[in-house]
């Protein structure tokens, strides 16, 4: 197909919060050609074109996953790499699917088991396999007794241990040279850990710009967990791209994030949290536990930090770290919801951070995340209006269509 126009759409071209009532979106190829009013499509624009009449449905943006895990196999934390890797594989095939099935076109992987995301990247490339666009990481980077080493001791499949500037440049190389495009990098702990916690910071200064000054030296970007305040402003102070969590901050970190606003990106990745004191219980860790280790404090401090961060305007993008047993693949539109709900965003900007921000994040030449001339033509057909009720995006039912560089898909949910 090389010519659709998609006419009679509730259309959201998330350019900013405006929703049109009776839009079309003409698509050329991979590429949108037209975006407007339906009324205002010019006469002979359409020549040629194959004609799709939505009726009504919402059309919008695909969206953006910026913290995902495709090589997670839905497991309990400590399995997440004991999978065979041909299983593991086949698992994340199934996820990429599933993915690109609720309508998230692009991907940012903060972390791949045992080296999957490579060569799952270049199946979805390919068209071998369905899947969203991806910026593929590798293994964790992180120090000795840091949250990356907090795997079993017989298993390496998520982790790269490097101490010292030259050994963490060392690691980033071994990651450039696997083919990956993000480095993952840990800059502090987690509650869980019994020897790396939140404020614990697992770099020093020097270690984390050798790590950030290689990886842009290679034309990697870096992601990093970072849950304390000190963690947030080592990763803005050395150039860290895309900042994980970010729950606890001080005026110091705020200052510095909206200083650096136009170059970063942050995701609070809240689904952890929010699933392991409703469902840690399921993987032997009762919510009395959790609340005890500080993830009730934790996402009461995420929820002041974002409301902070909006007013200074940073850009906040969706990804709840998707992919364990409590935080499943295909249930990641569940972050937008957590966005309305708990940052008291209006349904359309929760849509904008998954969207054009989130775009934004992927391709900084802003190809993405939005509908309109010569953008890329990546879209989503909804049975439902996200404006009235934004937990529409869960419902696999609701899926009419998924359509990545002008190709359109109806079926990957079935």
């Amino acid at each position: 197909m090389t010519k659709l126009l998609i006419t009679r759409a509730r259309l959201f071209a998330a350019v900013d919060e405006t929703v049109t009532d009776d839009g079309s979106v003409l698509i050329d190829g991979d590429r949108i050609a037209w975006v407007g009013p339906t009324g205002q499509l010019p006469p002979t624009a359409s020549d040629g074109a194959e004609l799709l009449d939505v009726d009504g449905k919402f059309v919008m943006p695909g969206m953006t996953e910026s913290h995902v895990h495709l090589s997670y196999s839905n497991a309990h934390p400590s399995q997440l790499d004991r999978q065979p890797i041909p299983i593991a594989m086949l698992d994340a095939v199934d996820n990429a699917r599933a993915l690109l099935g609720f309508g998230f076109t692009s991907a940012i992987s903060f972390g791949s088991a045992q080296g999957i995301d490579v060569p799952l990247r270049h199946a979805i490339n390919s068209g071998r396999v369905p899947g969203p666009r991806l910026l593929a990481s590798e293994k964790d980077l992180g120090s000795t007794g840091s949250n990356a080493d907090s795997a079993a001791p017989e298993s390496d499949g998520r982790k790269r241990i490097a101490d010292g500037p030259w050994a963490a440049r060392a690691a980033v190389r071994e990651v450039a040279k696997a083919g990956a495009d993000v480095v993952k990098i840990f800059l502090d702990g987690e509650a869980l850990s019994a020897h790396a916690a939140p404020g614990v910071l697992s770099y020093t200064d020097e270690e984390v710009a050798a790590a950030c000054d290689e990886a842009h030296r290679r034309n990697l970007r870096v992601a990093c967990h970072a849950r304390s305040a000190g963690a947030v402003k080592q990763a803005v102070r050395h150039g860290v791209d895309f900042i994980g969590h970010a729950n606890f901050l001080d005026d110091e970190a705020v200052d510095m994030l909206a200083a650096a606003r136009d170059r970063l990106f942050v995701g609070p990745g809240i689904a952890w949290e929010i699933q392991l004191l409703e469902r840690g219980h399921e993987i032997g860790l009762g919510r009395n536990l959790m609340e005890a280790r500080g993830y009730q404090h934790e996402i009461d401090e995420t929820i002041s930090a974002v409301k902070r961060l909006r007013e200074v305007g940073v850009r906040i993008l969706i990804g709840g770290d998707y992919g364990l047993s409590i935080t499943p693949h295909g249930s990641n539109a569940k972050d937008l919801q957590y966005f309305v709900d708990l940052f008291e965003m209006s349904p359309a900007e929760a849509l904008l951070c998954a969207t054009r921000d989130g775009g934004l994040a992927f391709d900084p030449t802003g190809m993405l995340g939005t509908l309109e001339q010569e953008t890329a033509a990546d879209l989503v057909i909804i049975d439902g209006d996200p404006i009235d009720d934004i937990a529409v995006l869960q419902d696999a039912d609701r899926m009419v269509g998924v359509m990545k560089a002008g190709v359109l898909h109806d079926d990957l949910l079935r």
